[in-house]
């Protein structure tokens, strides 16, 4: 085999690793294929239950939700401090762990026609050798206020250290684009139907 030939080859295999390195998981996630997204005009984002170490992560996920859902047009939605004053009106202890009931009567005091709720299930930096890079995991779920069934949910990972930061140095995403990335691969789901 010519000199050339083995380049060529290892250059190739090395570009095969750089793009299979460089991508994240694919999501999990599930749509009901009976329902009409374009219904939910209105919904309303819960305080998202926080598995991380970061404190704060669970109303930066959330902040950054709303503010997708938004931009993406897909849904109006309700500011936090209302979803928040509902909570503590209607005395509800534990807004991640919703009883169908419960995603009934505050979807009626918000007028709203489904709940999004879910977990920041990792948030923080993750690490490879002497590489760091900001990791974020999400399991988000869409309630129909009328029934309190799961419509769509989605498990979604973004970040980590990619091939390219690993072996060449190459900056990894921050934190901030890393979960504007997780939220928006998650809310792409949802604009497909």
């Amino acid at each position: 085999m010519s000199l050339m030939r083995r380049y060529l080859m290892v250059i190739t295999v090395v570009l095969i690793m750089a793009v299979a390195g460089c991508r994240s998981p694919q999501p999990i996630y599930h749509i009901r294929p009976d329902i009409d997204f374009s219904f939910y005009k209105r919904v309303a984002v819960m305080p998202l239950n926080n598995l991380s170490n970061e404190q704060s992560a669970g109303e930066i996920v959330r902040q950054v939700i709303m503010s997708e859902l938004l931009a993406s047009g897909l849904a109006d939605v309700v500011v936090a401090g209302e979803v928040d004053a509902a909570i503590d009106k209607l005395g509800i202890a534990s807004p991640a762990t919703l009883s169908r009931d419960q995603i009934k009567h505050i979807s009626d005091a918000m007028n709203v026609q489904a709940l999004i709720i879910g977990s920041v299930d990792q948030f923080g930096s993750t690490g490879m050798g002497q590489v760091s890079s900001p990791e974020v995991t999400l399991t988000l779920m869409m309630a129909d206020a009328g029934t309190g069934d799961i419509i769509w949910s989605i498990t979604t990972t973004q970040g980590g250290a990619n091939f390219m930061s690993r072996h060449f140095g190459a900056r990894s995403k921050t934190m901030s684009e890393t979960v504007l990335q997780a939220v928006r691969e998650a809310i792409q789901t949802l604009a497909e139907y």
